[in-house]
């Protein structure tokens, strides 16, 4: 299923926008599946080149708040690693507009298409150094949920995302309080790292040996916690009851004490809720399946917080 926030092009169009960015010619294209909010597309120019060409959704696409202009922030994601942490495999940016964006094509296939314990294990370490970038701020950049500090701006990203799912009427279980009962825990964070925050199996590429290829996908950039990364590697899972996941074998982390549990925890709890959030802008039914899903592991993450038996106490 194509979701609304995803336009609909033919080669023709992607044609166009590559003369107007990049003032080549386009002999060959095609659209890349996998994604759920922008349109990407593939194409080789005659001079030989590859590209991939990525535009944002339709100004009538009901988004999230924190969506606002994510084709910029991805643009400056990339700009920030190429130019900060020399040697992670993130695209070039080549050109850029309103709402698209052109990049240097990387090698490779998604981890989707095929398990690599080595790719998964280069990523952590390249998170790792990506992690050595800091910000100015907490949250995100622009118009956005922020703050001057991780427990204020951390707040904000779970209120907007609360304010998202009241506005579609979408049902969440009972979260008052969850942030600011795990204030103190959350104001250890002391430093604004830079995170990727979409680190699941799509937005990995891997190469024919099996090495990492390519880091895509930076549009959800933000600045935070650094364990705020480990959620999405270990998506539905719990990375830190994972003592052999080779991403931390890369990442090496240190001792995940019960502290850095607690706020694995209360990262979940925002991922699935951002989850929930987004159904609606996506064209996803309630009744799939998914919001059941999604819900159920929203909830245990919430009751784990609560219970003495957990080792996140």
């Amino acid at each position: 299923m194509r979701s609304p926030t995803q336009l609909t092009l033919e080669l023709a169009d992607l044609a166009a926008l590559v003369r107007d960015g990049l003032g080549a010619d386009v002999t060959d294209g095609s659209e890349l599946t996998g994604g759920g909010f922008a349109t990407v597309w593939q194409a080789t120019l005659r001079d030989g080149r590859r590209v991939v060409v990525k535009v944002g959704p339709p100004e009538s696409a009901p988004l999230l708040e924190y969506e606002k202009s994510l084709l910029p922030a991805e643009a400056e994601y990339f700009q920030l690693v190429r130019s900060h942490a020399p040697g992670v495999p993130v695209p070039e940016v080549l050109a850029t507009g309103p709402n698209w964006l052109i990049t240097s094509h990387l090698p490779g296939r998604a981890l989707t298409e095929g398990d690599s314990s080595t790719a998964r294990r280069q990523l952590g370490a390249a998170i790792a150094k990506v992690h050595t970038i800091t910000g100015t701020h907490f949250g995100y950049t622009g118009d956005r949920p922020a703050g001057a500090d991780w427990p204020t701006a951390f707040a904000a990203m779970i209120d907007s995302l609360r304010a998202d799912a009241a506005r579609w009427q979408v049902p969440l279980p009972p979260l008052d309080g969850v942030v600011d009962r795990h204030r103190d825990l959350l104001a250890t964070v002391t430093r604004p790292a830079l995170l990727h925050f979409d680190l699941w199996d799509g937005n990995v590429l891997v190469g024919p040996d099996g090495a990492l290829s390519g880091l895509v996908d930076g549009e959800r950039y933000l600045y935070g916690d650094p364990l705020l990364d480990l959620v999405s590697p270990a998506l539905f899972r719990r990375i830190e009851d994972e003592d052999d996941h080779p991403f931390l074998a890369g990442y090496r982390p240190g001792t995940l004490d019960r502290a850095a549990r607690t706020r694995l925890t209360l990262y979940r709890i925002h991922l699935y809720v951002l989850m929930l959030a987004e159904g609606p802008s996506r064209g996803i039914p309630a009744a799939d399946g998914r919001h059941a899903f999604v819900t159920n592991l929203l909830t245990a993450e919430l009751d784990a917080l609560d219970d003495d038996r957990s080792p996140n106490r």
